[in-house]
């Protein structure tokens, strides 16, 4: 069929979606999320269909990802017919009959993942099969590959690669920012590429953004990392497994994530790690409560890295409360900062060298602790971050206070005196989010008290920072409903620990961070 192209200005979030009404889609024979051919000169391509019942008869219009791919323009002809049903969706519908899948069976369901050519529809049914029937190894392994296979690949030619990486879950996590430096100081590869926030407060990316680009080129991150072993950057401009990011976008709104194992491994692999340390944050308000879980989840991670050819360790480390007391992209820059100036809390510091060490002694270094502490001491590991910085497009000469955080602040009290009993992880990152953190950089919560601190009536316990007035306002009300830091009282006053069903039905937030 011949259709009139009518080019919309619309975003589709990288989806080819084609725009049809009710009698054309009839005559087709299509329905709402079937597929169609385009074809275009000699361009062709495959579309997810939606129907309007009052768009204009004889015409086809394209969302903008369409439009750029075939450089059609409005009142152009193009030839539209009824495509085939993508082959990986015979796979998916056996996933979710419970099957086991085949090495290339789940090639050719990434595949079709990365061209778009499964729906929302039919990637949310993968998704949800994949959590309920679970994966094999041999999925996973399966899975992880065609993800590498599928995007770009940064070759360094050079052994060995080192890298770190945390399943997320746990507020103010700025622990790369002192590690990859302290790793490029010992003279050691470390291209560290990170993500984005999805669901916490802020990402490695974004805080990394407070100081220097994050969105370099393939090209640009070769060109860094030669000059100084490492880098600091945002994966999602290099199109490393794919796939992966889209997958994450399925998994968020549906609160479930499994594909944890093969999603982190795929982008390691992608760099061309060689040797590997998963952080593995355990404790109330993460993803793994106990060291049960924990260690369960470092075993899989361990024999997915040997399928892969890459040497993998695990720290499972303490996540009952947030790393340091800075939540927010350019407030956890600072923090990352002072801590490498010497200062910064302490256990800021003593996850990165421990992590950092682990990492020395998986390359053959003795003492790995020691070794990472006395490069943050000494100094080493501040010049290895500036020169980094520079490198990557920022002022090498930062001061902390040149870090700007938002300057509309407000401070949340305490309204009776006791001990610090409980951070919830998740409450305080709403809080942060409802401040504007990450999309506003300067925007966050700064914690003033840690577990097990005495706290007076009326005390400070932590301040919410925004860029805007409406922000912080609705970040007060947030915080005085959640009460996101708990603290203790005399036993006869906490006799009633629960109620079940409770009054008031809150939706969990659910954390998911790459």
């Amino acid at each position: 069929m011949k259709l009139k192209a009518r080019l919309l200005d619309i975003q589709a979030g990288s989806k080819s979606i084609a725009l049809l009404d009710d009698e054309a889609a009839s005559l087709l024979g299509v329905h709402s999320s079937d597929r169609i051919e385009i074809t275009y000169k000699n361009e062709q391509l495959i579309a997810i269909v939606n129907i309007a019942s009052n768009f204009p008869p004889n015409q086809v219009g394209f969302y903008e990802e369409i439009s750029k791919k075939l450089g059609v323009r409005t009142g152009e002809t193009v030839e539209v017919h009824p495509a085939e049903r993508p082959e990986g969706l015979s796979y998916v519908r056996a996933k979710i009959r419970g099957e086991r899948l085949r090495e290339n069976e789940i090639r050719i369901i990434v595949q079709d993942v990365v061209e778009r050519h499964l729906s929302d529809t039919e990637l949310a049914s993968f998704v949800t099969a994949l959590h309920i029937h679970g994966l094999s190894m041999d999925e996973t392994e399966a899975l992880a590959k065609a993800m590498v296979e599928t995007g770009s690949i940064l070759t360094l030619d050079k052994s060995p690669i080192l890298d770190k990486h945390s399943i997320g879950g746990i507020p103010g996590d700025k622990t790369s920012l002192l590690i990859t430096p302290i790793i490029a100081a010992a003279g050691f590869i470390i291209p560290k590429t990170s993500s984005r926030a999805v669901t916490s407060p802020a990402g490695t990316a974004d805080r990394v953004e407070t100081l220097c680009p994050v969105n370099l080129t393939i090209e640009e991150i070769k060109e860094v990392v030669n000059k100084t072993n490492g880098c600091m950057v945002w994966g999602g401009a290099m199109e490393l497994a794919p796939a992966d990011d889209i997958f994450i976008q399925i998994e968020y709104p549906l609160a479930i994530d499994p594909l944890l194992l093969p999603s982190i491994m795929s982008k390691k692999k992608a760099i061309g790690a060689t040797h590997v340390i998963i952080d593995i944050p355990t404790g109330r308000g993460t993803k793994t409560k106990t060291i049960g879980q924990a260690e369960a989840l470092a075993y899989d991670f361990i024999d997915l890295g040997k399928r892969l050819g890459t040497n993998v360790q695990c720290a499972i480390t303490f996540g009952e409360q947030p790393i340091g007391y800075a939540i927010g992209p350019a407030l956890e820059a600072r923090e990352a900062l002072s801590t490498i100036l010497g200062n910064g809390p302490v256990d800021l510091k003593e996850k990165a060298i421990n992590v950092a060490g682990i990492l020395f002694e998986m390359v053959g270094l003795e003492n790995g602790k020691q070794k990472a502490e006395a490069l943050l001491k000494s100094g080493k590991a501040e010049k290895k971050l500036r020169e980094i910085i520079e490198a990557q497009g920022g002022n090498p000469k930062i001061k902390v206070g040149e870090i700007e955080v938002g300057d509309k602040k407000a401070e949340i009290t305490a309204i009776g005196e006791g001990r610090v009993l409980r951070i919830d992880n998740r409450k305080i990152a709403q809080v942060a989010r409802e401040a504007g953190a990450p999309r506003e950089k300067g925007a966050g919560v700064t914690l003033y008290t840690k577990l097990g601190d005495h706290v007076k009536k009326d005390g400070v316990i932590f301040r919410i920072h925004a860029e805007r007035n409406t922000k912080l306002e609705a970040a007060i009300e947030l915080a005085k409903k959640l009460q996101p830091v708990e603290l203790s009282k005399r036993p006869e006053e906490r006799m009633l620990m629960a109620r079940v069903p409770t009054r008031i039905i809150r939706k969990k937030t659910f954390m998911l961070e790459r």
